[in-house]
């Protein structure tokens, strides 16, 4: 059976799901009480479950997520939710430094079973401290797991597998993306967290690969392709720490073609990771056109709406992209790379 959710209110579902058949698990975060706070992603859980498992936290990143660190290791299963990515940076040390290294440091004797929820909020003439979108970073910490649902059956597959596994968890949801809408089975994927990536849609001309938000506009831009006769695959990440790459190959095997999407900057980047893994496991001839990547400038993201309106990268832009590569071939010297944003 399945059961018709938004990406907002699946979310909601795993919490419920994890409260309701987990007693270990609570959760705690800053507005988790507002009816407004998290959008539809929480909504009365406290009333549904009480708030001494649902705990509205003061305005501390740091102690909050201390709180959660110590409370899986003590045995329970927390989730600490950061409504803003951008103010979670005050709890790094607990999560990179703490989480992340636990069971290393003890010789794998202990786990730290924590879930840390990042919501990314971007647009809305916010500026640059309410709009970053930071996963790069975290998913270059070993031991911590870095999870992106671009679906929404993985809005609320990922955070119920997530919150399951033994390890520490950085779950990152986009406000953008809280209105998708598709039907779903009515029971989570448990295994979800440890299935790779997914391909979202069949093509054989060029790849585009993303994660999160950026999934939405790859599809919006295959789909935009299709109409000109360009026949593209989208590939979701998914988890983007570990990251496995064997589907990018495989894709990029059958296309030639690859075009790296990512809502975050260019230097250091995802889209810089997948192009990079890409190029470790292909030959050159494997390779019809050079990869591409479509990113943010490499600027903080601006207060002014329209200026909002050119710095993020749409469907329009991913499509330019496809087709510069459409237009080379194996047989016909390569175009200039543009420069990559």
């Amino acid at each position: 059976m399945t059961i018709r959710l938004t990406y907002g209110t699946a979310i909601r579902e795993g919490f419920a799901y994890l409260l309701r058949n987990h007693a270990e698990v609570c959760v705690l975060g800053q507005g988790l009480w507002s009816p407004w706070y998290v959008g539809s992603s929480m909504t009365d859980l406290d009333i549904e479950f009480g708030r001494e498992r649902v705990l509205d936290s003061p305005v501390s990143e740091q102690a909050t997520t201390g709180a959660a660190v110590g409370a899986a290791l003590a045995g329970s299963r927390p989730i600490v939710v950061h409504p803003r990515m951008d103010f979670m940076l005050l709890a790094v040390d607990q999560v990179v430094t703490q989480a992340a290294k636990w069971s290393s440091m003890f010789g794998q004797r202990g786990s730290v079973p924590v879930v840390v929820r990042a919501i990314i909020n971007r647009g809305g003439q916010q500026g640059a401290q309410h709009s970053q979108a930071l996963h790069s970073w975290f998913a270059h910490i070993p031991g911590l797991r870095v999870v992106m649902p671009a679906s929404v059956a993985d809005a609320r597959d990922l955070l119920v597998s997530a919150t399951l596994c033994d390890d520490p968890v950085l779950y990152i949801d986009d406000r953008w993306l809280y209105e998708l809408e598709a039907d779903v089975p009515d029971t989570p994927n448990l295994d979800a967290i440890f299935e790779g990536p997914v391909v979202r849609r069949t093509g054989s001309d060029v790849t585009l690969v993303a994660a999160g938000h950026s999934v939405l506009v790859a599809m919006d831009a295959a789909e935009e392709a299709a109409r000109e006769g360009i026949d593209v695959e989208v590939v979701d990440l998914r988890i983007i720490n570990p990251l496995d790459a064997e589907t990018l190959v495989e894709s990029v095997r059958k296309t030639g073609r690859v075009v790296a999407v990512d809502g975050g900057w260019t230097n250091c980047g995802l889209a810089g990771e997948v192009v990079a893994r890409l190029a470790e496991r292909l030959p050159p001839t494997a390779f019809k056109a050079s990869p591409r990547r479509v990113t943010l400038q490499d600027v903080p993201a601006p207060t002014s709406g329209p200026l909002e309106a050119v710095y993020y990268p749409d469907s329009g832009e991913v499509l330019a992209a496809v087709r510069s590569l459409r237009l080379q071939s194996p047989d016909t010297p390569r175009m200039a790379a543009s420069p990559a944003r």
